[in-house]
């Protein structure tokens, strides 16, 4: 039986993209054939950067207030000790993410469908909600700290600008970038991905500045990386707990494969699959929380500061620029950071209750369930601490092990996948690194339910 009539039972494919000029998309295919018959690995890299752009939207998504919060806190409070952290939590991500995407692409079928008829209902019922209520938790801080950091510029500025007209135009804009990407048209798709790719690469190159001022302690460096250190005291497990959530969080595993969709990507672009998610995800990722942790150690550690908001965190940037500018450019980089996550958060509720609710993602019901994120705006009018990014981050660490596990069962699924099941020794490093991803995120909810007694 062929994998089509495994999965013939099952919805597959988006509107967005059937929106698409189908001659471009197989355009497209017919280049990427021709960059997979090109010798030589550097070749194929060249080729495939132009066509990227989940892997944009993901390390979008990520590199949010609570990885913001984590970072700031983990090389204020512990110096060079955390930099493992979080490139260890991306690289177990990016494992689970590559084999969403294997069987995204090899079937086509839409993963909360597949949830619901090849799994269980109630799981799929389960996915859903928790992926929903996540998003709607991260984002009351992205707009309590988005909020926050703009009133710092404009205290800069010597203005004192009310809350509320800065949490409308971080509503108007979000929602006009957001529904850009539901409109479904191939450009709209491209400008928002290519609007969060260069946002996120301006947020690298702010902290980049400090580091090359302050330069790199090499020995504390590797220790950080390599020593695999490990907090005991509550707030240095939050960190690490936080961290770990914000990486890959479990909104993620459900906006991934329907970007993929949206897109319309198929098998013609598993090569390409692997390259976005090390190139645009992993690298972005890793790149710039870990300047954040070494710009941080660097300042914050090293002075004795502690952060309490953000004006502190910004002395990061003054060996650069001074304390004022210092803290503008600082505010200027958390804002991308939190404004691209809470777009993406709402694209993330418009899908799961399109899903949920049986609905096609698109028009005017789909533009009223993205708002459904926005919910999250009361936290710009809260008197809301700087740290609440990481504690929401390392709460909904305890959500991820119900995904994984799920994905890591449709993985090794063979009614499902039927001869696209990975074998061999293939499969078996494949199976070991998801069952260590699920371990580490499992033992991190576990640690979390335990540290709230």
């Amino acid at each position: 039986m062929s994998n089509e009539d495994r999965t013939d039972n099952l919805r597959r494919g988006l509107p967005m993209a059937g929106a698409r000029d189908p001659e471009a998309l197989e355009r497209e295919k017919a280049k990427l054939r021709d960059i997979d018959s090109r010798p030589g690995l550097w070749r194929r890299w060249r080729g495939y950067w132009s066509l990227s752009g989940p892997g944009w939207v993901q390390s979008a998504l990520t590199l949010g207030a609570g990885s913001a919060g984590s970072s700031i806190f983990a090389g204020a409070v512990f110096g060079y000790d955390l930099l493992w952290v979080q490139p260890v939590a991306m690289f177990l991500g990016v494992v689970v993410f590559s084999a969403i995407g294997h069987q995204l692409l090899v079937t086509q079928a839409r993963p909360y469908d597949v949830f619901r008829k090849r799994l269980h209902p109630a799981l799929a019922w389960a996915w859903g909600g928790v992926v929903l209520l996540a998003s709607i938790i991260w984002q009351f801080p992205q707009y309590a700290l988005a909020t926050s950091v703009s009133r710092d510029i404009f205290d800069v500025a010597g203005l004192d600008v009310p809350r509320a007209p800065i949490a409308l135009g971080l509503l108007v804009a979000g929602t006009a970038l957001c529904w850009s990407y539901g409109q479904g048209s191939r450009r709209a798709i491209r400008l928002f991905e290519r609007t969060l790719k260069y946002l996120v690469l301006l947020m690298s190159l702010f902290f980049l500045l400090v580091v090359v001022k302050t330069g790199i302690d090499l020995k504390a460096f590797v220790r950080g990386l390599f020593g695999f250190h490990l907090p005991h005291d509550r707030e240095g497990l939050t960190i690490v707990l936080g961290a770990l959530g914000a990486a890959v969080g479990v909104n993620m595993t459900f906006l991934y494969p329907y970007t993929l969709l949206a897109r319309g990507w198929g098998r013609e672009h598993r090569g390409l699959k692997n390259f976005d998610l090390a190139v645009s995800m992993f690298a972005p990722f890793v790149l710039t929380t870990s300047l954040v942790v070494i710009a941080c150690a660097n300042t914050l550690h090293v002075q004795g500061i502690r952060v309490r908001e953000a004006v502190d965190a910004a002395h990061a940037l003054a060996p650069v620029a001074g304390v004022a500018a210092g803290r503008v450019i600082f505010s200027l980089g958390v804002l991308g950071m939190c404004f691209t996550t809470l777009t993406i958060e709402m694209v993330i509720c418009g899908f799961v209750l399109s899903e949920m609710l049986g609905f096609e993602p698109r028009g005017w019901r789909y533009r009223a369930a993205t708002m459904t994120a926005n919910i999250g705006i009361i936290g710009a009018f809260s008197p809301l601490p700087f740290w609440l990014p990481v504690l929401a981050s390392s709460t909904a660490l305890v959500m991820m092990p119900i995904a994984y596990v799920a994905f890591f069962i449709l993985h090794n699924k063979r009614s499902y996948l039927g001869d696209d099941v990975v074998t061999g020794v293939k499969g078996a490093v494949w199976n070991v690194l998801l069952l260590l991803a699920i371990l580490v995120v499992a033992a991190g909810a576990v640690a979390k339910i335990l540290s709230l007694f």
